[in-house]
């Protein structure tokens, strides 16, 4: 059996599949960074644009300090960033000058391997990106190959996709990514020998999400094709759930499937102690192995999608309606291209199906998302939309307004109205995030290096406690340990 390489996903993708994507700040990913280099991960999938939107937005931390100094603790494992190629944090597609400030930041700041994501599989916009990524640094470029079920997306599908990206020198290896948890161990092995001969000497690795329970199966199903180079995993309560196949399982099943696993034991399982004591400390609730669920193969909606429509349907007392949203769903998502059901598109397709059943009448409303995929702002639709629904869709005034919207501006107006001056790294942020925003990250300086899980409660307290300052007398008592706090001033005994 072969060499299987790991890939951690706990810090972007499980962080987001689990947590939100708000559940670690700089501190607490620093604290365990140290540990983390020396497990021996093939690479870190460590943040995406809307993670550094997020890092700014809720934690008031600095995306490009987070790097730098993740990078300082972590120099043996490459982090990783995910990007759909010519955007960053803001929907709009930028020009290639503003993303080439994009790939040489991060690249300057750390960021050692890119994956190239296309929802729509377009293999031009794919090459470009990877094209400008190497132009401007050295890092590794992987391109994603992201499954999903339809009439479309056949092994011949995808084989011919990854065919047209391996002739680009700039795309290094490939990546079978499964967000929605849908490839069973059956479709693996007919899938990855299928792009594993279009792709030729180009390394290729699984990313299985276990959303309805196929994740570890089909992970270990590509591992024994003897063809995959690495499996990508979440580490203790960031694995399993709708994350990646949980790291400490994953090892033990490759080797006992006689791959060789190249990882230390010991510290990995400090780190996923470490997660579990942060998850309890903070609240997180953790990743559980999932029950298999056929339904998912047909309607293939997310997860949390599907629980805020239900609530929102039975808010209107209209929840025996959503047996037919979910029928609706599947018909909305066929008639629009077979757009695969990753964010942002669950959200649309799910939103139009409420409206159709609510309403009584198919798209007689329509939002401007949908508006913006029709009109191919969102990028080139995998397979033509429904010539009928594209009519109706076109046939208002509104499509007229969003039509005529204005590009992600020029990347020298921005210069202009920015100042030449300004550092690349804040210049980036202001061009795509509300000004406020920046400003409070600004205004907060350097991130913080340390935090114990076991303080977090304390610390928590103290907080509620600087709220409320009617409260001049609180004294903490325990075995050991006594804080007295009073107005103005605190002492502390151990």
């Amino acid at each position: 059996m072969a060499e299987i390489k790991l890939v951690d996903v706990s810090i972007r993708d499980g962080n987001q599949s689990l947590w939100g994507a708000t559940g670690l700040d700089t501190a607490q990913i620093l604290e365990i960074a140290g540990q983390l280099d020396r497990v021996g991960f093939h690479a870190i999938d460590f943040t995406s644009s809307t993670h550094m939107a997020v890092a700014v937005r809720y934690f008031k931390n600095n995306p490009w300090e987070r790097i730098r100094r993740v990078r300082a603790a972590m120099p043996h494992s490459p982090l990783q960033l995910i990007t759909t190629g010519l955007r960053f944090i803001a929907w709009q597609q930028a020009g290639p000058d503003f993303m080439r400030v994009v790939y040489r930041t991060l690249q300057k700041n750390g960021i050692r391997r890119f994956i190239i994501l296309d929802p729509m599989h377009d293999a031009d916009a794919v090459i470009e990106a990877a094209r400008i990524a190497k132009e401007e640094g050295d890092a590794e470029v992987m391109g994603a190959l992201t499954f999903t079920l339809s009439e479309v997306h056949d092994d011949q599908f995808y084989a011919d996709f990854a065919a047209k990206l391996a002739t680009s020198p700039h795309i290094d290896l490939f990546y079978l990514k499964d967000p929605g948890g849908l490839m069973s161990p059956e479709r693996v092995r007919t899938l990855a020998p299928a792009v594993k001969a279009a792709i030729g000497d180009k390394r290729l690795e699984i990313h299985a999400h276990c959303t309805i329970g196929y994740g570890p199966v089909t992970s270990l199903a590509a591992a024994d094709l003897g063809i995959i180079d690495a499996v990508h995993v979440g580490i203790g309560p960031l694995g399993d759930g709708s994350s990646l196949p949980e790291a400490g399982r994953m090892v033990a099943n490759l080797r006992e499937a006689g791959h060789e696993v190249p990882i230390d034991d010991k510290a990995l399982a400090n780190v996923s102690d470490y997660w579990w004591r942060l998850a309890e400390a903070q609240n997180l609730a953790p990743g559980t192995p999932q029950a298999f669920d056929a339904s998912f193969l047909r309607h293939q909606i997310a997860g949390g999608v599907m629980t805020t429509t239900l609530r929102q349907l039975e808010e209107l007392q209209l929840g025996h309606l959503f047996p037919r949203v979910i029928a609706e769903t599947e018909r909305v998502r066929a008639e629009l291209g077979y757009p695969i059901m990753v964010t942002p598109f669950p959200q649309m397709v799910m939103t139009q199906a409420t409206t159709n059943i609510v309403s009584g009448q198919r798209y007689s409303q329509v939002s401007d998302q949908i508006l913006r995929y029709a009109l191919g702002k969102l990028g080139r639709p995998t397979s033509p939309l429904d010539p009928e629904v594209l009519d109706a869709i076109m046939d208002r005034p509104r499509a007229k307004e969003i039509a005529s919207e204005p590009d992600f501006p020029d990347y020298a107006d921005l210069r202009k109205r920015f100042g030449e001056s300004m550092p690349d790294e804040e210049f980036l942020l202001r061009a795509v995030m509300p000004g406020d925003q920046v400003d409070a990250m600004l205004a907060a300086g350097p991130s913080g290096s340390h935090y114990t899980p076991e303080a977090a409660p304390v610390l928590e307290l103290l907080k509620e406690i600087a709220a409320r300052p009617a409260a001049r007398d609180i004294v903490i008592e325990r075995p050991g340990f006594r804080l007295a706090l009073h107005a103005g001033a605190s002492t502390g005994a151990a």
